[in-house]
């Protein structure tokens, strides 16, 4: 059945209704596959340094790269709202470079919306990249462009005090005009009050059930990034062990000819075959 394009709008509304489901997809057939799922946004996460371009971290991802990928999910997309990252360095030297990125995001990628990491301390950049027509998805807690800062990849707002600033960092990304915010890898009861503390959608990544909605990235989901997988994933297949199990197969078969069989192999007339012969 055909659904029509969801639009910023549509996701400010689901606040306090359905959750809202959102995916990472890096190329154009996870973005298929992504919006024949229904998913509501397919985030061009900079997580694709890691688990399609084999960076050691997402600060290495290029603005140039970030371009190319998003570019390749827009063309598969015709339903869910596309949202990409703004890569490390793209926004946080002055506001007329984060502006001007951003500007490439929708001009040349054709998605829309950008992502930015940081609460308070980004909201005057956040404030104006709004103003000049771009919608901004904010990112607050464990922010990965950051994660050295924060002491790596740990859970954070475990402390009252931490927990306060998270809160004052929604509600400033909230006033600088956020449609919605990430909260990444915070307690559980810290996100359901950020969740209540501010009139737009949250969306968790291992920040507990009380969030306006959640989101993954789909090489963790499936199974198909088997370096590490966070605590608060869940895969819901093994696509890693089902493709290497494939190829094992396929490499047996080569190896004894039983691929290509006849099944998979053109004919030729018997005629034809005869003038070929008769040639050498």
């Amino acid at each position: 059945m055909h659904q029509k394009k969801l639009t910023i709008p549509d996701i400010r509304n689901r606040k306090n209704g359905t959750p809202i489901s959102e995916i990472t997809a890096y190329d154009y057939p996870l973005a298929r596959m992504a919006d024949a799922a229904g998913i509501d946004i397919a985030l061009v996460g900079d997580s694709l340094g890691m688990v399609v371009l084999g960076y050691p971290d997402t600060v290495s991802v290029t603005m140039e790269e970030m371009l190319h990928h998003s570019k390749a999910v827009v063309r598969g997309i015709e339903h869910a709202l596309v949202v990409a990252d703004m890569p490390f360095g793209s926004y946080n030297s002055s506001i007329p470079q984060a502006i001007g990125n951003a500007n490439r995001m929708l001009k040349e990628a054709r998605v829309d919306a950008v992502k930015i990491e940081g609460g308070v301390t980004m909201a005057e950049t956040v404030a104006a990249i709004v103003r000049a027509g771009i919608p901004v998805q904010g990112h607050i807690g464990l922010t990965p462009q950051t994660a050295t800062n924060l002491g790596g990849f740990k859970v954070q707002g475990k402390s009252a005090e931490a927990a306060r600033q998270m809160i004052d960092d929604a509600r400033a990304l909230e006033d600088a005009g956020c449609f919605s915010i990430v909260l990444e890898a915070i307690p559980a009861p810290l996100a359901e009050r950020i969740t209540q503390a501010v009139t737009i959608p949250t969306i968790g990544i291992g920040a507990g059930p009380g969030c306006d909605g959640q989101v993954l990235v789909i090489h963790d989901l499936i199974g198909l990034y088997d370096r590490f997988v966070p605590k608060f994933v869940k895969q819901y297949t093994k696509i890693n062990e089902q493709v290497v199990a494939a190829l094992v197969q396929y490499k047996t078969e080569v190896e004894s000819r039983a691929f290509p069989d006849e099944a998979h192999s053109f004919s030729m007339k018997a005629e034809e075959l005869d003038k070929l012969m008769r040639l050498y």
